[in-house]
């Protein structure tokens, strides 16, 4: 990957590390050519101009070219050119290519390939300094040499799969932040939907009954009315909550509330409940709430419904929310956002949700059950 330019106020270090990363076969070039020079040069004159030498220093520098595609291959052609090189020359010449091909087999191939390159050197120092130079301890030293440039491409090697770990575990962060803010997203969306369904439904069904009560039963106008400011107030509120503006969630203890700004409408509606009630969580308790909420809403909007049955059933393991009416049923139910959504919030509780038209044909039901606290 081509890293971007540093900016004008980068220092050295950051520049030579872009030039790098921009040109990497340019650069290793440069290398090359410099451990050639290197290694068959003294200053100011050659040291050995036979075309032999030449090409023996040249199979030793030359493939750095390709260290990165080829590190082990590289590493080979180096070693060979070095012992061919020190062969023809007849003096042990420091083999600059290949401590360049070693800290390239470091910090770029396998750990077989690096066993076999690291048994290799150590094999062709040993044989290379007994045979030309006679001084054991030039051994330790070259041998300390190459293992120096051993340990740099293992540093190099780290380094490298830290950053890595590092911007995958950036990236998987980034992703899960997405994911969160995706749920998050999705579940102000399903709660402005039940909430505005709900909220103005029964303010449009408030609405056009109010002119016709005004003359017949002033009376029922009136709570009309106010049912219709109290469910708009209510609407205001739960959106707020929605928008993080406060901190109270709806819950269970506002299923009556619930069925009286129905009942207001004219549909009649009953709450029963039965066991003794548990913990079941904010997330659960909300999610009974919004079933609650949408299934009142469709009985309003789409049902035709004359009445219908909240029920909730504790037992000892989990909270049964079912909501019957009394319409005319439908056979091929299609689901839209309403029932897509109660669905996603009783799933994400790990409950188990059920909506459909009962065996008698007559009516729908939905159902939603949340384990308990204490069953989980």
């Amino acid at each position: 990957m081509v890293s971007p330019a540093p900016s004008n106020g980068g220092t050295l270090r950051d520049r030579v590390r872009s030039t790098v990363a921009r040109y990497p076969r340019l650069w290793d070039g440069a290398i090359a050519v410099v451990c050639l020079v290197a290694t068959v040069a003294e200053p100011g004159k050659i040291t050995d101009p036979r075309p032999v030498v030449l090409i023996c220093a040249s199979v030793s520098a030359l493939p750095i070219v390709w260290r990165r595609r080829a590190p082990f291959t590289v590493a080979l052609l180096c070693g060979v050119g070095a012992l061919g090189l020190i062969a023809a020359h007849g003096e042990v010449n420091w083999p600059y290519g290949q401590l360049v091909a070693t800290y390239t087999v470091a910090a770029y191939s396998r750990v077989a390939a690096r066993a076999v390159i690291v048994a290799a050197t150590a094999a062709g120092v040993v044989f290379t300094q007994q045979v030309y130079d006679k001084d054991p301890a030039s051994i330790l030293y070259s041998g300390g040499v190459f293992a120096t440039a051993f340990a740099l491409g293992i540093g190099a090697r780290a380094r490298r799969d830290r950053i890595a770990l590092l911007e995958e575990r950036a990236l998987r962060h980034a992703e899960e932040r997405a994911a969160v803010s995706a749920r998050e997203r999705e579940g102000i969306a399903r709660d402005m939907h039940d909430i505005l369904a709900h909220s103005i439904s029964l303010i449009a069904v408030q609405a056009e009954a109010g002119p016709l009560l005004v003359h017949r039963d002033p009376d029922r106008a009136v709570r009309s009315f106010e049912t219709i400011s109290d469910t708009a107030h209510d609407a205001l509120t739960q959106l707020r909550c929605t928008l993080g503006i406060l901190r109270a969630a709806p819950n269970l203890a506002g299923i009556p509330a619930l069925a009286q700004r129905a009942r207001e409408t004219g549909l009649g509606v009953s709450v029963t409940e039965r066991g003794e009630p548990f913990a079941v969580g904010p997330d659960a308790a909300e999610a009974a709430y919004r079933v609650v909420q949408e299934s009142l809403t469709n009985a309003v909007r789409h049902a035709g419904a004359a009445a219908v049955r909240v029920e909730l059933d504790w037992s000892s393991d989990r909270l049964r929310v079912e909501i019957t009416d009394d319409g005319p049923g439908v056979v091929n139910v299609r689901p839209g956002n309403g029932l897509t959504g109660m669905r996603e919030r009783v799933i994400a509780c790990d409950g188990d949700f059920r909506a459909g038209v009962p065996p008698d044909g007559t009516g729908f039901v939905v159902t939603a059950t949340f384990p308990s606290r204490r069953s989980g």
